[in-house]
């Protein structure tokens, strides 16, 4: 007679006298487990009455999008890279949106029915928005997992977790050498540096800023509306009387923001103010193609697939982080600046661009 969730693995492999991982390759069919071994375990599963192979028709990750809207295009790239990569491991995807708030304790979360019995799924991706609550408690319950770490909200011990992130700081370092290096010196940046993302692209920013010698300028807006963000932060620079030469936007859709702000002070892009973003997901169809910097979101997905695989054959292993780089792409939003401009007959554009700031320094 086989029972189903009243016998663990744990106890399986202290019945065969071997490790759980081992139990777990064995469960997932890897076939490198010698054959002596996997009988031994076999026949302790039998006595136990477990079906080892019960898990194999549930081959399921489950892509967890926490405190975002369904459509983001930032995410919904992770998404079909992850769903890609995971065909290449047999497995399927399923979605889900979750929304949950840090407040909470990990024990009082009230969360969705497959995060209750994630015996339904073998392993779980977390994108969107995430806090240390979730990830405590699904690290409490042994449940495989691995998490998009730029995305993490608040104070939490990445060493514990399977995590994998992108070069938001260096990316954005290169990206101010870039607009610095075309001669521009009123540089903005434009973001909401209580989220982590905009905050680690705007130390990258600052670090290049300060390199130069230049006062590092923010316009920064609580909002998690990024074109709003864009939008609002822009007229605020501009409606004060300092010059800005160019904006950095802490993302693409901030950009868009940004150009709709310029737009309609009647000021052009990149005639009059140069505008770059960050991550490039549809950057290259706009008019004019943004530069940006690129995030290689299926070598992002691809690492999370890769690491979620090897916390389920290895479960007792040490946590894993994996960096991916990232790329300066230059399109024609940007160009160089030519103090020219300000003498002559461009004295009235001049006029136009002496507008803006919210704060120096950030």
């Amino acid at each position: 007679m086989v029972r189903s969730g009243k016998i663990t693995y744990q106890e399986v492999a202290r019945q065969a006298r071997v490790s759980i991982s081992t139990i777990s390759r064995i469960a997932n069919g890897n076939s490198r487990v010698d054959p002596q071994i996997k009988e031994r375990v076999k026949r302790a599963a039998l006595k136990l009455g477990v079906e080892l192979q019960g898990r194999k028709k549930h081959k399921t990750f489950a892509f967890i999008l926490s405190n975002r809207e369904m459509l983001h295009p930032f995410h919904s790239h992770i998404l079909a890279g992850a769903e890609a990569a995971s065909a290449a491991y047999g497995y399927n995807m399923l979605f889900l949106s979750f929304r949950y708030t840090a407040s909470k304790s990990a024990r009082g979360l009230e969360l969705p029915g497959i995060l209750e019995n994630p015996e339904q799924v073998s392993g779980f991706i977390l994108a969107g928005t995430n806090f240390p609550n979730l990830l405590d408690l699904l690290s409490r319950r042994r449940i495989p997992f691995v998490v998009l770490g730029n995305n993490v909200l608040g104070e939490w011990k990445s060493e514990r977790y399977d995590v994998v992130t992108f070069d938001d700081t260096q990316g954005a370092y290169e990206m101010t050498e870039h607009l610095l290096a075309l001669g521009h010196r009123d540089i903005w940046y434009v973001g909401n540096c209580r989220l982590p993302w905009y905050a680690l692209r705007y130390a990258g920013y600052r670090q290049a800023m300060e390199r130069a010698g230049l006062p590092p300028r923010v316009s920064e807006l609580d909002s998690s509306d990024d074109r709003q963000l864009g939008y609002l932060a822009t007229k605020s620079i501009l409606s004060r009387n300092e010059s800005v030469s160019a904006i950095f936007a802490g993302g693409d859709p901030t950009a868009q923001g940004v150009c709709k702000a310029l737009r309609e002070r009647g000021l052009q892009v990149p005639e009059d103010v140069s505008v770059a973003g960050f991550t490039d997901t549809e950057a290259a169809t706009w008019h004019p193609p943004l530069t940006t910097v690129r995030i290689f979101t299926e070598q992002v997905s691809k690492r999370m697939i890769e690491l979620l695989v090897n916390r389920i054959v290895h479960p007792d292993a040490p946590p894993q982080h994996s960096m991916i780089p990232t790329q300066l792409i230059k399109r024609e939003s940007c160009e160089r600046f030519l103090p020219s401009r300000e003498s002559g007959d461009q004295g009235q554009r001049a006029d136009m661009l002496e507008l803006g700031t919210e704060r120096p320094g950030g």
